[in-house]
């Protein structure tokens, strides 16, 4: 499973934007996209948010349960 950081660099980089014009497309400062990518842990989750929905995706509780039961299968 990617981590956050990854995920994001990886899929800005797929659609071949800098961080500068992904903050800009994203609607957040640059500093949100550096931090993200730089694995930061002091976060806003609204911003994070804000990022991770031009990949339709959110941040959202999951049980370790449930990740446990995916690995296995």
């Amino acid at each position: 499973m990617n981590s956050l950081s990854e995920f994001v660099k990886e899929r800005r980089k797929e659609v071949d934007l800098t961080q500068e014009e992904f903050a800009e497309r994203a609607g957040v400062a640059l500093t949100v996209i550096r931090k993200i990518e730089q694995g930061k842990t002091n976060l806003n989750l609204e911003k994070v948010n804000q990022v991770l929905k031009m990949f339709g995706h959110v941040l959202m509780p999951v049980s370790l349960k449930e990740i446990k039961d995916n690995e296995a299968s």
